[in-house]
């Protein structure tokens, strides 16, 4: 088949049909052309061409091959939620759709809306992007530049890098972007500030003992049943009268229109809810969000940690003479001097007078007494050495040290004579030789000793010694790879605390010892020896005499910004406020490894160190020899410069420096450090100049003081390099001749005398510290061409080669392919500089020798190099990205468009005519010349927006032209604009320039193998550069404003597709193979992707953004586990929709419509509340909630991110699974960026937003089945103040479990269970893996934030497009919504210990994402190790919610064997606890809220249809289940009045449909009125009482309520812990109180009824509460129950089951007779309700039919009015109402009158039972029965004696007194006989027995 071409490639490749494509020649020929490739390279172009071709057509063909294949089924599957059919053509959720063009459709939509928060919606701001020029921060009071005017070119570009202002790139509002989110930041404590505090039952509660007294108490004064009548109801009434009712609610008998009422309880519940959801929920727990790209740090000065060493005073034994001291850092492993010497004199004045005539007048700068050292790697080795010099007198080093060993300051008075000898001598000395000095003694610091006791700041003043056995390895050990920039002191230090020169408290030290100097042992190898060797226990040293002395100093961490500072340079550092303070010097730094920073500042030091010198085989006398070095810049002795610094009292610059004699010695060694300030332009003729002079100690005559015996020198610059290094020069023993400074002494000059033969005698080393001088000699040549190039001087001399301008060309590239073999320290160093050149020469080929040299390849090689180079060797400095932090600084700070024409043209004929050198391959000859940006002259003034004064021909060219329209073009041209750039215009005649990102685009699509693979490696460099380029391109062409499809040539946006296909398809087909680079090159395609919606055409973006995901989308069809790409591709696309305007990228405001209609109009497009009555307005409707085409087209990011999140959560999406928590945090990252975006603060803006993410609750909806189910984890968790759901019995009216018996019996209050589909779901759907609670939270949150947000009448309107079915589920989420957000309580949060709960979730998380593949635990672990660690957790912009886990050196919990931190020991303080306490309970209150909200529209969407019974039924529920969870009082206020609002208004739904429903809700409100807090017990007491009010007003009377209320009561007093009846009772005189009050009923029975059921409550209240307290007492416990069973007269199920109870404690107990009493009443019971069900004739009639066994069965009688029928749903539905039961009853009671030898009664019950078996013709059962008859007929005959007899036969109607304990009736037998009847009305009316005593 033919193979097709992608439209990106039309434009080189045309298609052809017949033959699929063809390349024609000239199509390769312009392709050549546009990649500046010489002819000789177009062979190569087929290949090349092939080869883009091959990868961008991989796509097409993957693509046709899957669509032949198939694909995999569930892939294709399109998850239409909606319901409704879309008439669009349906593109599977798996392809991306075609987006909108969105710039054609903002012109085609004008949406006419008035400035405003919504109009902001529609576009970007203006402003959206600045390009700032940000003058550098400069740390001087002067900036350090060179003094000379006239520089070199290589001088003046260094220079002007390190002096001119930063261009930035600003995206104004880059941080309302999600990556900057501040619900995942420590921001997000600041919002929740000023929270109210919400109120909970469940905290309110008071704990432990005093609740208990208080109860008690309560229950003494109420009801102790001992200070009370036997009847105990007048006292409960008494008790109940005169309680206190809660306040009554206003209004609420009035009779108001339903919609008033609704309305007022919306108003009441919208008013002052909380705007922000995230900001109370906590972020996902995630790694640094992906898309966060930090700003990177200013490139600025590198420093070490910083020490501050003050010398205070320096006493010797004796004060005889002046001596000097210096100070330096050296580190003995490394063997090196880490510091510049720092000189200090602490002299007193008069013996300062002694060197007067010697000694100018001393600068302010050389009186320093304290230093600021820096250390870049301190270890263990680091010393700090203090070296003394005196004036040089006669006598060797011993002599002169002699009497400051022997001599003691106490002894002064007598050795009073010496010592005025001794002061003479010195004198003389200082007077002769004063200029001269000796060496005299040393001594070292171990400067980490100092530091480590001197102990850490937050150590305890215990832990003073860290003994070095207990180092964890020590810095020396560490690889020098990584830069040591500012932050990773912090990460190197961590292996080694006693490093840490941060931090320690500071020092003074007294150091007593010092050691005098041996002659012969003076050089810096004998030092470290020294140094080493004073480690030691038994150090050499402490054997040798010391000379006693007192040096004290302070040692201290250095200031962040000390005052009165000079540099190394002698600057002003800033805050300097007073020049005549003694300043504090800071002291150069030679670093003991390399350190990776590139220059900033200009610098340019020269160090000179004389080592040593052999004169022992020199004729003559030359033996105190010291040497004079001069820095010279021509021969003549007058040509000596003042650039040597000096040391301590003396001038700033000296034209000459000496170094300090040995006395007699001809060998002599040196350690003088001598610092020269280098001129920034060296010529040929600069030299050093050495001269030795024997110096004469001793006053003779005729001998001159000093007499010169030697001379040599080192030339500067050697082939224009800077010369340093190690030297051994031979000397000459006469004045070197004429010109001698451009050769070297090595040279043999004719007839000049050497010392020994011109051999080396004089050892020397050289030093620079240059930002001038790269010292590479790779750099240098690359440098040396350029400039050579810009001057246009040939030829060139570099090294000893002349190049001529013909074979410049072939230099220059060998010079660019050999940057890579330079040194790295170097390339760093010069790093902006390099890469500006290499920049340059992209932008602009010179021309040599008239011909174009494209050196844009090259270049792009080179660059891909050296960035490689610098990510492979700097691992430590990398970004969660892989960016190299200096690189992006470079990117981020220093790049800018390079001007395309030379700084200083060169005074050749024509003017301006040097700029001709620079040519260009323009594409085409009408791109627009854009302007440019010319650096020099940006240096005058850094604020762009102040013109320069006009000096240049622009200038004058502008006032012709005229100025252009806008003040802002107009100041940045005037600052920016290049000299050409107008005549350019005008004429024609310069060249026009190339665009640095159209090179670099072409560059990058054309280049192949190695180069291509090391820019893909380092994409993101590359990108950025780009980015970068083009702004600036727009800025300065001042097309920021323009419109966005003509800013950029068609061939750029070709270049641009080509290269982003292509790289899509690098990553689809490489992602198993280079896992890290592929996920590095993803998230650059992302950024780039994201920068390039700010500034170009964002459909073109949109489709770039469509070819990457079809790249993705063909290749995951044919993979079994597309877990790993499915997650780059997250990466991707959660990347691009960090973009701060991804709203408006949405085109939030547009409306839905199908293709073929017209636009909509502005009417309808900004109000939603006009009528969706058409076809068209429905479908628009149902548009809006599904993934539909036009959805996802015109919303097209936000279309993409919830495909994603359809199609990974889908059930059958395989291999998927593992991303469910990645796709989750995406989506909630969105939201609650938006949701703290203060753009989007205006609530008609929000909910704007919020449709952007209607189909989201379609989505979630589907995944009901796979939600946890937070319903469970209730029934764990104990609920101190709900009844939880096991505490209600399964089995409607068995006998109950012991454990609750005491209390209640079984109810018939529906088991609470997750509803029907949850139960459906979790039975058919198991086989879905279930979301974690994590996921699961944050989809609700996600849920609920769309239904607070989205406008309430299009919601309704969707709603009413809903089936039954789909509604339902909606319900089932919020129900699981409710538990989900259930308030914890302040004591779950006291218990749970956060830290190792949140461990071991993390860890299982991380576990369960390894596992399934999400992303690989290697690359997991790469991740972190590079560049994760240095966010140290203090130092983080993100520490709440940094993550601990893996990082072990920065956990709380560090497991070695460190003392746990104090602070550490309680998990949480109590301020932490009661936060996390308000933000939960916050959370859950605007939760169940927004909850009711939706409710409230779901209630009135359905109100009108017919299926409103099945779904109000839900929203019941609903309502219920958030009543049982712990909430809020403000909540609950709410929730009662939409329940009040619910019943008024569809009261049929309780009392007809829901009846299950009807109970619990009694159930509900009956536990609200039990509760401590007044205002829900007003509200709960408010509710109920309407409740009654309404269910009698159906039926003019409210039977049901009564009995639901009354099981609801038994059920609460039974199950609930922390039951207070006293609050109960004022709940129920609040009822009371209502019913006095209400004037409307008064008239009618209804008053007395709710009195009657109040009474009767409180009775069931006060006797349950007793039975509790009378456990151990059985007779006071029967009559308890007795009561209570009275109480539930209008509960048959609860009145049987408290009978039964009856029965069985009787039987327990032996007492067979009152059991048998009971069984007859409970038997009665059920006749009565049977003979109402069922019209048997041999049924018994009711409980008259067994008045014969007791008179008191009367009592079971059903009162019509009062008891509700027993055919309606959930009354008399216990096994025991039934034929089957009613006989096992009875034949209980005939059992138990048996053994209680009541024969008699056996008769009568068997009377009742006989009829019954005999019309079922039971012959079996009748035989039983007839022989028990027999039996008991028998034992009557023989029952003929004993009191038994007596007894029935004096008192018949005994048998019916049981519920009179047995002694009183002995007491009533032997003392009076009153009637019958007084038996009968003495008894408590319903006759249950009471325990009798025995027989």
């Amino acid at each position: 088949m033919p193979l097709e071409i992608p439209p990106q490639l039309h434009h080189i490749y045309p298609p052809n049909t017949a033959e699929g494509f063809s390349f024609p020649q000239q199509n390769l020929c312009a392709l050549g052309k546009r990649g500046a490739l010489s002819c000789s390279e177009n062979t190569s172009i087929f290949t090349l061409a092939i080869r883009v071709l091959r990868r961008t057509v991989a796509a097409e063909v993957r693509k046709q091959i899957s669509g032949q294949y198939g694909g995999s089924p569930q892939l294709l599957k399109n998850l239409n939620i909606g319901g409704s059919v879309s008439h669009h053509t349906t593109v599977p959720l798996t392809e991306a759709v075609e987006p909108v063009d969105l710039e054609e459709y903002l012109v085609t939509h004008p949406i006419a809306l008035e400035s405003g928060p919504l109009r902001d919606l529609l576009e970007f701001p203006p402003d959206d992007i600045e390009v700032v020029y940000t003058p550098r921060e400069c740390r001087t009071l002067v900036s350090a530049v060179p003094e000379e005017s006239e520089m070199d070119p290589h001088v003046r570009d260094c220079v002007r890098s390190y002096t001119e202002d930063w261009a930035i790139v600003n995206r104004k509002y880059h941080k309302l972007g999600t990556g900057f989110n501040p619900n995942t930041l420590d921001k997000q404590k600041e919002r929740q500030k000023g929270l109210p505090k919400q109120i909970f039952e469940s905290d309110e509660a008071p704990d432990g003992n005093s609740y208990q007294d208080e109860q008690d108490d309560l229950k003494r004064r109420s009801m102790s049943i001992d200070d009370t009548p036997r009847g105990s109801w007048a006292c409960s009434i008494f008790d109940l009268k005169n309680s206190l009712p809660d306040a009554l609610l206003p209004n609420l008998l009035d009779r108001t229109p339903n919609e008033e009422i609704d309305h007022h309880n919306e108003d009441q519940r919208k008013s002052s809810r909380h705007k922000e959801l995230f900001a109370l929920h906590p972020a996902p727990d995630e790694e640094e969000p992906i898309e966060r790209l930090s700003v990177p740090e200013v490139p600025k000065e590198h420093f070490g940690q910083r020490l501050l060493v003050k010398c205070l005073s320096l006493k010797f034994e004796i004060e005889i003479e002046p001596i000097f001291a210096s100070l330096a850092l050296y580190d003995v492993k490394e063997k090196k001097k880490i510091s510049e010497n720092f000189y200090f004199d602490l002299n007193s004045e008069q013996m300062k007078g002694m060197l007067r005539p010697h000694v100018p007048p001393a600068a302010i700068s050389t009186l320093a007494r304290s230093a600021i050292f820096s250390i870049t790697y301190p270890s263990q080795d680091v010393f700090l050495v203090i070296k003394l010099e005196k004036v040089l007198q006669q006598g060797d080093i011993g002599e002169c040290a002699e009497p400051y060993m022997i001599f003691k300051e106490s002894d002064a008075a007598k050795n009073k004579e010496k010592l005025e000898k001794l002061k003479c001598q010195a004198e003389q000395f200082c007077q002769r030789l004063g200029k001269y000095r000796m060496p005299f003694a040393w001594t070292a610091i171990h400067l980490m000793n100092i530091v480590s006791s001197a102990g850490s700041l937050e150590r305890d003043s215990t832990e003073v010694e860290v003994g070095t056995g207990e180092r964890k390895g020590s810095w020396s050990e560490r690889r020098n790879s990584s830069i040591v920039g500012r932050r990773s002191l912090e990460r190197t230090t961590s292996g080694d605390e006693a490093c840490n020169l941060t931090s320690f408290r500071p020092a003074t030290l007294t150091v007593t010892n010092f050691f005098k100097q041996e002659g012969d042992r003076l050089s810096d190898e004998d030092l470290y020896k020294f140094l080493a060797d004073m480690r030691r226990p038994s150090s050499v040293l402490r054997r040798l005499r010391p000379i006693t002395a007192q040096l004290k100093i302070d040692i201290s961490p250095a200031p962040e910004n000390p005052h009165y500072c000079l540099t190394p340079e002698l600057l002003q550092v800033k805050l300097y406020p007073d020049s005549r303070v003694r300043p504090t010097r800071e002291i150069l730094e030679f670093p003991a490894r390399d350190v990776y920073v590139p220059n900033t500042t200009y610098r340019n030091l020269l160090y000179v160190y004389p080592q040593s010198l052999n004169f022992a085989n020199r004729q003559g006398s030359a033996r105190n020899i010291t040497v004079k070095v001069q820095f010279m810049y021509g021969e003549d002795p007058s040509n000596a410069m003042p650039v040597i610094f000096g040391k301590s009292s003396c001038p700033e610059f000296s034209k000459e420096a000496y170094t300090a004699v040995v006395y007699h010695n001809r060998s002599p060694d040196f350690h003088e450090e001598i610092k020269i300030k280098l001129p920034a332009t060296l010529t040929d003729h600069h030299h050093l100049l050495f001269t030795f002079y024997h110096v004469s100690c001793q006053q003779k005559q005729n001998t001159p003081l000093e007499t010169p015996v030697g001379y040599t020198w080192i030339p500067m610059l050697q082939n224009g390099r800077l010369k340093t290094g190690q030297f051994c020069l031979p000397v000459s023993l006469e004045k070197p001749p004429q010109a001698y400074s451009v050769l070297s002494p090595e040279v043999p000059l004719p007839g000049m005398k050497w010392v020994d033969n011109h051999k080396g005698v004089f050892n020397v080393e050289v030093v620079a510290v240059s930002s001038l001088h790269t010292q590479d000699p790779y750099l240098d040549k690359f440098f040396a061409l350029v400039h050579a190039l810009d001057e246009h001087m040939f030829p060139v001399r570099i090294g000893d080669m002349r190049i001529m301008e013909n074979n410049l060309e072939n230099e220059l590239k060998s010079s660019i392919s050999a940057l890579n073999s330079s040194q790295l320290e170097p390339v760093v160093r010069f790093l902006h500089l390099l890469l500006d050149k290499l920049i340059l020469l992209v932008v602009r080929p010179p021309v040599i020798a008239g011909q174009i040299v494209n050196l844009g390849q090259a270049s792009f090689e080179a660059m891909a190099s050296i960035i490689n180079r610098l990510h492979k060797n700097l691992d430590g400095n990398q970004d969660q990205h892989g960016r190299n932090s200096l690189l992006a600084s470079y990117i981020y700070y220093v790049f800018r468009l390079p001007n395309t024409y030379p700084n200083s043209p060169s005074p050749g004929p024509g003017g301006l005519g040097g700029s001709v050198h620079y040519a260009t391959m323009a594409r085409s000859a009408v791109r627009p010349a854009s302007l440019n940006l010319n650096r020099s002259r940006s240096l005058s003034n850094s604020n762009p927006d102040i013109s320069g004064t006009p000096t240049s021909p622009d200038d004058e060219v502008r006032s012709i032209i005229g100025s252009k329209a806008t003040d802002r073009s107009c100041n940045r041209m005037s600052s920016h604009t290049e000299t050409s750039s107008f005549l350019q215009t005008l004429t024609g005649r310069l060249p026009t320039k190339k665009l640095f990102h159209e090179e670099l685009a072409l560059q990058w699509v054309v280049c192949s193998g190695s180069v291509r693979e090391a820019a893909l490696q380092q994409a993101w460099f590359f990108f950025e550069l780009m980015v970068k380029s083009m702004v600036h391109h727009l800025y300065f062409a001042d097309k920021l404003d323009a419109p966005r499809k003509n800013r950029f040539p068609e061939r750029f946006m070709d270049d641009v597709t080509a290269l982003v296909s292509t790289i899509a398809g690098d990553i689809v087909s490489r992602f198993q193979k280079d896992t890290e680079m592929v996920e590095r090159l993803n998230t650059s395609l992302a950024f780039f992707l994201n920068d390039l919606l700010s500034i170009m055409d964002r459909g073109f973006v949109f489709g770039l953004i469509k070819t990457c995901y079809k790249q993705v989308s063909s290749k995951m069809y044919s993979l079994t586990n597309p877990s790993n790409l499915a997650s780059l591709r997250l990466d991707f696309l959660r990347i691009i929709c960090s973009h701060e305007h991804y709203v408006t990228l949405n085109l939030p405001c547009s409306l839905l419509t199908p293709p073929a209609s017209p636009s909509p109009s502005v009417s309808s497009a900004t109000s939603q509340s006009s009528g969706f009555s058409t076809n068209v307005q429905d479908q628009k409707i149902a548009n809006m909630f599904e993934l539909s085409v036009p959805f996802r087209q015109q919303h097209y990011l936000a279309g993409l991110v919830l495909t994603e999140l359809a199609v990974i959560l889908d059930p059958d999406a395989e291999g998927l699974f593992g991303l469910h928590k990645k796709v989750i945090n995406m989506v909630h990252n969105l939201l609650s960026s938006h949701d703290s975006d203060p753009r989007y603060a205006d609530p008609q803006v929000k909910a704007r937003v919020a449709m952007l993410y209607l189909p989201l609750i379609g989505v979630i909806m589907e995944t009901v089945p796979q939600l946890y189910d937070f319903t469970e984890s209730h029934n764990q968790r104990g609920r101190p103040s709900c009844v939880a759901v096991d505490d209600y019995e399964s089995e409607g009216g068995s006998m109950i479990s012991q454990t609750v018996a005491m209390a209640i019996a079984g109810t018939s209050v529906p088991q609470l269970t997750r509803p029907s589909s949850f139960l459906l779901a979790s039975s058919s759907g198991r086989q879905h893996s279930t979301f974690s609670t994590e996921s699961s939270r944050s989809l609700l949150i996600c849920l609920l934030w769309v239904l607070k947000n989205a406008d309430e009448s299009v919601l309704q309107k969707w709603f009413t497009d809903l089936s039954v079915l789909q509604l339902n589920r909606l319900l089932d989420l919020l129900y699981l919504c409710v538990s989900c957000f259930e308030y914890k309580g302040k004591k779950v949060f006291e218990r749970m210990n956060s830290l190792t709960f949140k461990k071991s979730k993390d860890m299982r998380a991380k576990l369960e994402e390894a596992i399934l593949g999400s992303i690989g635990a290697r690359q997991e672990m790469v991740r972190r190790s590079r560049g994760q660690l240095e966010r140290s957790p203090s130092g983080s912009a993100f520490g709440s919610q940094e993550n601990l886990r893996w990082r072990k050196d920065m956990t709380h919990w560090r497991q070695n064997t460190e003392k746990l931190d104090k602070s550490h020991k309680p998990a949480r303080s109590r301020a932490e606890i009661e936060h996390e306490a308000l933000i939960d309970g916050n959370l859950a209150t605007e939760a169940n809220l927004i909850i009711l909200d939706t409710l409230e529209i779901v209630v009135q969407t359905v109100s009108v249809t017919e299926s409103k019974e099945s779904i109000l039924g839900g929203v019941l529920k609903v309502l219920l289940h958030s009543m049982a969870c712990n909430q809020s009082a403000l909540y609950l206020q709410h929730c009662f009045a939409t329940q009040r609002a619910l019943v008024s208004k569809f009261p049929e739904l309780l009392f007809e449909e829901e009846t299950e429903q009807c109970a619990d809700l009694c159930l509900r409100l009956l536990r609200h009125c039990s509760s401590s807090i007044s205002t829900i017990r007003s509200h709960a007491s408010a509710s109920l009482y309407l409740l009654m009010r309404q269910n009698f007003e159906i039926g003019n009377n409210f039977a049901r309520v009564k009995m639901q209320v009354t099981m609801s009561l038994s059920s609460l007093v039974g199950t609930s812990q922390n039951f207070n009846e006293e609050f109960l009772r004022r709940s129920l005189k609040t009822i009371l109180t209502y019913a006095e009050e209400d004037l409307e009923l008064r008239e009618t029975t209804f008053p007395d009824q709710v009195q009657d059921l109040v009474f009767n409550l409180h009775m069931i209240l006060s006797d349950t509460v007793k039975m509790k307290e009378h456990q151990e007492d059985p007779e006071m416990l029967i009559d308890l129950m007795y009561r209570i069973a009275k109480g539930y007269q209008n509960s048959p199920d609860l009145r049987l089951t408290w009978l039964q109870n009856m029965a069985g404690k009787h039987s327990e107990r032996s007492n067979h007779a009152e059991s048998a009493q009971c069984l007859v009443h409970s038997a009665a019971l059920v006749a009565e309700y049977l003979s109402m069900l069922e019209d048997r004739k041999y049924l018994p009639v009711g409980c008259v039919t067994f008045q014969n066994i007791s008179s008191n069965v009367l009592e079971e009688s059903a009162v019509s009015d009062d008891v509700v029928s027993p055919d309606e749903e959930g009354i008399c539905s216990g096994k025991y109402f039934t034929e089957a039961g009613l006989v096992g009853l009875l034949e209980q009671a005939a059992a138990s009158f048996s053994m209680a030898g009541m024969y008699e009664a056996v008769n009568e019950v068997y009377k009742v039972l006989i009829p019954i078996h005999e019309a079922n013709r039971d012959a079996k059962k009748l035989s039983t029965i007839h022989g028990k008859l027999q039996e008991a007929f028998s034992k009557i005959v023989h029952q003929s004696t004993g009191w038994e007899f007596l007894l029935v036969e004096f008192f018949p109607p005994l048998p019916f007194l049981f519920p009179l304990p047995l002694p009183f009736l002995f007491f009533l037998f032997y003392t009076v006989e009153p009637p019958i009847s007084f038996y009968q009305r003495a008894m408590p009316t319903a006759g249950p027995p009471l325990m009798s005593q025995g027989k």
